[in-house]
């Protein structure tokens, strides 16, 4: 039975690869009779740019996308129950996969995919469901930076050199919004971001997603105590502690949903919000969330050039 298999596997990724005009069929069976489907599921992602991807993230999505290229399925947002508001205009006609902690496999099937990419994290452990629709690359969305992230993708669709001037123009575009900030703030401001949620208040710490965008690549100095929140991304808080941050500057996102609304307009009645130093100054700012919790190349992207409007109004 592992014999018969293995040979079914084998011309069904050959075929693949025939389509994708790919290497020859005598390489390829060398390769499959080694009884590993990793091989060929970077044969066939590295066959070009034009590959039916299916993307089991949506931030392997969003560097995707940062790449030039669309996934013919993805795994949607789990709070917004579809594509990202910030993406989903780039994303018309893709097919929807579900969440990524339960994905819609029928869907993935219909989908017929040449390469299925997978977080490591969150899909690992499902890997060989996938295999058996099409080959798969995984990648730990854990390890290293977006833009470790960005490059490994890249290298995998044989867009390097797009991958590159993403980057430079990333760093281009963050200096200027830098000079921005600093310009309305003062060079020496000290910042704090927090999350109202519909149950509680959080302070973001100096862990991704939001701490290398603004402490690292916008070089801005944390609020009081906001330096030592390194082990996870964010702290919960009572709205009294708020003033021993000292910070100069707030920026704020609300989570999706009613509640988390009202709590931060219940938030911005209490006295002890009204007498923040940021809050006298005028030097509080609402951000688009979902751009700056994406923890990808296209979201860190358009986290700045949010950050732009807002500081250019």
């Amino acid at each position: 039975m592992k014999k018969a298999g293995l040979t079914i596997l084998s011309l069904v990724i050959a075929g693949m690869l025939t389509a994708c005009g790919g290497q020859g069929a005598a390489k390829q069976d060398a390769a499959n009779t080694q009884g590993s489907s990793a091989p060929a599921a970077e044969k066939t992602a590295q066959s070009g740019a034009n590959a039916k991807i299916a993307s089991m993230s949506i931030h392997i999505t969003n560097n995707l996308l940062a790449l030039g290229i669309t996934p013919i399925g993805s795994v949607i947002g789990g709070d917004v129950k579809d594509f990202l508001p910030h993406v989903k205009d780039r994303l018309q006609g893709v097919a929807k996969y579900g969440v990524v902690t339960d994905p819609d496999m029928e869907a993935v099937l219909a989908s017929k995919p040449d390469v299925i990419y997978l977080d490591e994290v969150y899909s690992g452990k499902d890997i060989s469901k996938f295999q058996k629709i099409a080959p798969t690359e995984t990648i730990d969305m854990d390890q290293g930076t977006w833009r470790d992230h960005l490059k490994r993708i890249a290298t995998k669709v044989g867009r390097e050199k797009e991958a590159d001037t993403f980057i430079q123009d990333y760093e281009t575009k963050a200096k200027k919004v830098e000079g921005i900030i600093k310009k309305e703030l003062g060079e020496n401001a000290k910042v704090m971001a927090i999350r109202t949620t519909a149950k509680e208040l959080r302070v973001m710490g100096m862990k991704r997603p939001l701490g290398p965008i603004m402490f690292e690549d916008l070089k801005l100095k944390p609020a009081d105590g906001v330096e030592k929140i390194v082990n996870d991304p964010y702290q919960v808080i009572s709205q009294e502690v708020l003033p021993d941050f000292n910070a100069d500057a707030i920026f704020v996102i609300v989570s999706t949903g009613d509640e988390a609304k009202k709590n931060f307009d219940m938030l911005k009645t209490n006295p002890v919000w009204q007498n923040l130093k940021a809050v006298k100054n005028n030097h509080v700012y609402v951000l688009d969330g979902q751009k700056w919790l994406d923890y990808s190349s296209l979201g860190h992207s358009m986290a700045l050039d949010d950050a732009e409007k807002l500081f250019t109004k």
